[in-house]
């Protein structure tokens, strides 16, 4: 089985590489201001739950500068959202979170329109908060209804278990914090039309929100998306929110309306990723075969809906992860609270669904005293497949090859023995180890949303220009279509171009997440790209047989064997002639052939049906796995990681360098989750981890010193475009070894309390864990 490292890697840098270190990248608050242009600045609440007795702008208006304030009531629709509209574009008679928007100040400068903002005065009648899931659950405030996944029979296998352990599993939320904040321009132009510059995840639904709260038709609007500073779920729905509003300034005052949040406005109003609440129950045998699981989990979604029933569902699709669970009643319910709305965060939910049973395999391993990793093999999905709890077939099934890979290349049983040996006679320090698997299912999980289109423009001197619904955040998406359309055409990826995101072009896109904006978007530029092939191959033809008689035309509908034609080193190949692709280019244009194409993608073979909770919502899974040591210090809770190894299948990458930095950093943001990233909020519910100063992500000094990763080839995926597998969200979940790695040196202590060890394992809830009688 041939092997990839990270010093074997091929394909074109990130096509913003230079201009990122030149500083000349264009991002939204980079774009020079407009004659007349105008700032807008938001008031927010300052309770997290209340009816509001007046708005008083008058203050506001008078000052210097400012050229108008709107409440809610200046919206023709006041309400949005991604599932359900149930949320407030602007709250007017209640709020529900603390930061909720509640009001803007448009003014000629942002020093202008922040100091309307404190002249804006708000008055609330205070109600009771709800801040926790149980608090939730006690007064059954629950958004939306209970879903429920049932493969076989629980009770009878609980029955037949030689153990069963029960109790609670929780995991923190997480910021976002992607380097961009929300942000957004407006452009008025006539007739009520308006040009949006957003950074957003889907401006598609930045455009029909906007027309939708403004009383405009969908082909008013255009939402143009360049690219983001960082996005990672964060600017999936919760951009049309900002674009909404510096929209509603734009078509007020007729002038352009910048709208950019500080960090620490973003942070404080935008929502997380969902905090869980779960309780399970798991049986199994002396071997440690897992024969029943039983969970019910229980999502914080916060004031209001948004994406949370989709991300609630793909963590109860991945409690499997990468083991097979005969026998599970999986159900699971949104709670409400008065939080911002949490919303899509890398992962989409997949992660809070595999943090369950790789804890609870941590966990089998100590009661049995067996080595983690011997739980983990005998339950893990057999080469040849399996079915998911779900009633989805595992086919193309790589996980053993990955586990055994990885077990060979880190000499796993000298390993563990080093760490036995060490623990045996260390005091101040304790040291973990932990291997942990990724089966991440490909697809969104609503099926409409798993389509794309691309137009692909082939120009006379041989360059391509390409238009998707794909949006750059930084991933590099646009370079691996690139790379597609490149190697389609068999030219330079130099002579590739890929276009600025923009719904004139491309209609009624998805948004670019769950790992799929590469499969949907390079499927469709792909298709495109056949089509004018077939146009370029059918003239050579004609021209290499003389079937073009003077004074005639190119004739499409001549039935022509195109399969043997090539497309290569910039040639287009028969077999007797060649030319070059510009050439045959310029004689196609001049025989008025067409070389340009608009196609549609639709993902294959998938279905769902939540009532039955079977069906087959994904394509394909992209596998992997991680293997983590950590060294904890005992007397502060620090941990520092040691070393990780990573195996990823990524099926025929298509840009090994860019999956290559998709896996590290999605590697270190999970991480990140799992050990320091903490959400901290005073009694009233306003967030105070609102900055860099106070929300800690891992920085260098937190990743691993010693960290490799490899691939694996597998050619096999042939549902997929260029056999490829999506790479962005399945590593976050390898960010779960280090935190296993934790409750596994733990563990080494003998104390049973660290079955609930919670997520994220922080200093002070390691310290805690700990007790005072192993603190030195």
């Amino acid at each position: 089985m041939k092997k990839y490292n990270k010093n074997n890697y091929s394909g074109s840098p990130h096509d913003s590489g230079y201009s990122h270190v030149k500083g000349e990248s264009v991002f939204i608050d980079d774009r020079p201001e407009q004659a007349g242009e105008l700032h807008v600045a938001l008031v927010l609440s300052t309770r997290a739950h209340a009816t509001i007795s007046k708005i008083d702008s008058s203050k506001a208006l008078d000052l210097e500068g400012v050229e108008g304030v709107y409440t809610g009531a200046d919206f023709k629709q006041n309400t949005w959202g991604p599932i359900v509209k149930d949320q407030p574009l602007l709250a007017e008679s209640l709020v529900s979170h603390y930061s909720e928007p509640i009001a803007l100040v448009v003014a000629a400068s942002r020093k202008a329109a922040y100091e309307g903002v404190k002249l804006v005065e708000v008055q609330y009648k205070n109600l009771v908060p709800i801040f926790t899931v149980d608090d939730a659950i006690k007064s059954k405030e629950f958004l939306g209804d209970e879903f429920k996944i049932e493969e076989g029979d629980v009770e009878a296998a609980f029955s037949k278990s030689d153990h069963i352990l029960e109790g609670t599993f929780e995991n923190g939320g997480q910021e976002h914090f992607y380097l961009e904040s929300q942000a957004c321009i407006a452009y008025p132009g006539e007739n009520n039309e308006l040009h949006i510059e957003s950074s957003s995840q889907h401006p598609t639904e930045v455009q029909h929100v906007v027309a939708g709260a403004l009383g405009l038709k969908q082909n008013q609007v255009v939402c143009v998306v360049k690219r983001m500073g960082g996005g990672f779920g964060g600017k999936e729905s919760q951009a049309s929110h900002m674009a909404a509003i510096a929209a509603l300034a734009a078509h007020k005052t007729k002038r352009p309306c910048r709208l950019v949040l500080t960090k620490d406005e973003d942070m404080k109003i935008t929502g997380k990723r969902h905090p869980f609440k779960n309780w399970y129950k798991i049986g199994f045998n002396k071997n440690g075969k897992i024969k029943s699981l039983k969970v019910s989990f229980f999502a914080d979604g916060g004031a209001y809906l948004d994406l949370s029933p989709a991300i609630l569902q793909r963590a109860m699709f991945h409690v499997d992860n990468a083991y097979q669970l005969e026998n599970a009643l999986i159900t699971g319910r949104v709670v409400k609270t008065n939080r911002s709305p949490n919303t899509a965060f890398r992962g989409f939910g997949g992660p809070q669904g595999a943090a369950v049973i790789e804890s609870l395999i941590e966990d089998i391993s100590q009661y049995l005293k067996m080595d983690a990793l011997e739980v983990r093999k005998i339950n893990l999905y057999a080469k040849d497949g399996g079915v998911t709890h779900y009633g989805q077939e595992v086919t193309n099934n790589f996980l053993p090859e990955v586990f055994e890979d990885l077990e060979k290349r880190v000499n796993y049983k000298s390993w563990r023995k080093e760490i036995d040996t060490f623990n045996a006679s260390e005091t101040s320090f304790v040291k973990g180890l932990s291997l942990t698997a990724t089966k991440f299912g490909i697809s969104f999980t609503s099926r409409f949303l798993n389509q794309a289109n691309a137009l692909v423009n082939v120009h006379t001197d041989g360059t391509v220009q390409v238009s998707t619904g794909a949006t750059e955040m930084g991933q590099g998406v646009n370079t691996k279509i690139q790379g597609i359309v490149a190697e389609a055409f068999g030219i330079d990826s130099s002579d590739v171009k890929l276009m600025a995101t923009s719904t004139e072009k491309n209609h009624n896109t998805s948004a670019t997440a769950a790992s799929s904006g590469s499969d949907l978007n390079g499927a469709a530029a792909l298709k495109a790209c056949v089509e004018i092939k077939s146009n370029l191959a059918k003239l050579a033809l004609q021209i290499e047989g003389n079937l073009i008689k003077e004074g005639e035309e190119y004739n499409s509908e001549m039935d022509l064997d195109i399969s043997k034609v090539r497309f290569e080193n910039e040639k287009i190949l028969t077999s007797s002639s060649e030319y070059s692709f510009k050439e045959l280019v310029g004689i196609a244009y001049f025989n008025r052939i067409n070389l340009g194409c608009r196609a549609h993608y639709k993902t294959p073979e998938i279905h769902y049906d939540p009532a039955k909770g079977k069906g087959r919502p994904f394509l394909y899974f992209t596998n992997g796995a991680a293997i983590s040591e950590v060294l904890i210090d005992k007397a502060t809770g620090e941990t520092k990681v040691i070393k990780t190894e990573i195996v990823m299948d990524l099926g025929r990458p298509i840009n090994k360098g860019i999956d290559f930095g998709q896996v590290s950093g999605a590697f270190a943001q999970g991480m990140g989750w799992c050990t320091g990233e903490v959400l901290i909020y005073a009694d009233s519910g306003e967030l105070l981890s609102h900055s860099p100063t106070t929300y800690k992500i891992p920085s260098v000094q937190d990743t691993p010193r010693d960290f490799n990763i490899s691939f694996i080839r597998n050619d096999t995926n042939v549902l997929n475009v260029r056999s490829s597998k999506a790479v962005g969200e399945p590593p976050f979940l390898l960010g779960l070894s280090v935190w296993a790695a934790i409750k596994n040196a733990l563990h080494y202590t003998d104390d049973k309390s660290f079955e609930s060890l919670m997520l994220p394992a922080t200093p002070e809830i390691i310290l805690d864990s700990l007790g005072e009688k192993d603190i030195i």
